[in-house]
């Protein structure tokens, strides 16, 4: 039974975080999306797989002859994969952050309509993350991987850190059931599988590089948002995920290249 509930939460996780099509006949109202956040970074994982999977094949496909067309594809559909979730709490964050008057900004970022500054940062994000990517020729499928996983871990810890800003919301649900032991276990495991990983492919530095700069990017934009805003919403989750994502390829383009 228990072993059936963890595969259920899992699901119900790609479900929540992604298109793919796993609900049954389409309908997801029957899962239960209590306790999904710990499973982000799988997701993530997953999502970076794909996405270095389909890399590999445009790569070999055009024989390397487009790379910032190929950055550019894989950067789109990576905003497919996850149905513009996390870029649209990017717009909705950036739009909020404009407001002078605190006490307004929450109130502007449930707005659904999207203004000015939200689409100059997802015009920064998509940029950012194409011109990254097309800069990086070397381990493109672990980076694509490390940064799906690490930007969500930093959307993990941000839940369970720091208080939520709204009584109700489309986050508010993951602040309920999100422990601190469970942000550090899931940290520790994505740093073994780094690990593991580079000891396997002899490239031990660019695992360090990988781990160290996923953290702290990962980290320190939750960290940024929370001491711009004093808490978080779920779509600061979402900025969270697409910023760390944009800062950690933006840090691996000189790193990757040397190692």
């Amino acid at each position: 039974m228990k072993s059936l509930m963890f595969f259920q939460t899992i699901r119900a996780a790609f479900v929540f975080y992604t298109c793919l099509p796993l609900s049954k006949g389409g309908n997801s109202a029957a899962l239960d999306f209590r306790g999904i956040a710990v499973y982000a970074p799988l997701v993530g994982a997953a999502i970076g797989a794909i996405l270095g999977g389909c890399d590999l094949g445009l790569a070999l496909l055009l024989h390397d002859r487009a790379p910032l067309l190929v950055a550019g594809l894989i950067v789109l559909l990576g905003v497919w994969l996850t149905g513009g979730l996390h870029l649209d709490g990017a717009m909705d964050t950036a739009d909020g952050l404009a407001v002078t008057d605190p006490e307004r900004r929450l109130e502007v970022m449930a707005d659904s309509t999207t203004g000015a500054y939200g689409v100059m940062a997802a015009i920064a994000i998509l940029f950012l993350k194409t011109a990254s990517l097309a800069a990086i020729d070397r381990h493109r499928l672990w980076i694509l991987i490390a940064a799906c996983t690490w930007s969500r871990w930093g959307q993990l810890r941000a839940i369970a850190a720091y208080p939520y800003l709204k009584s109700a919301g489309k986050g508010k649900f993951h602040r309920d059931y999100v422990r601190s032991w469970q942000v550090w276990l899931v940290f520790g495991a994505i740093a073994i599988v780094s690990g593991v990983t580079g000891v396997a492919s002899q490239r031990i530095n660019l695992s360090v590089a990988i781990s160290l700069a996923g953290t702290i990017c990962a980290w320190g934009t939750g960290a940024w948002l929370n001491y711009k805003l004093g808490g978080q919403t779920g779509d600061t989750y979402g900025a969270i995920v697409e910023w760390s994502e944009s800062f950690f390829f933006l840090v691996l383009v000189p790193i990757a290249s040397q190692i």
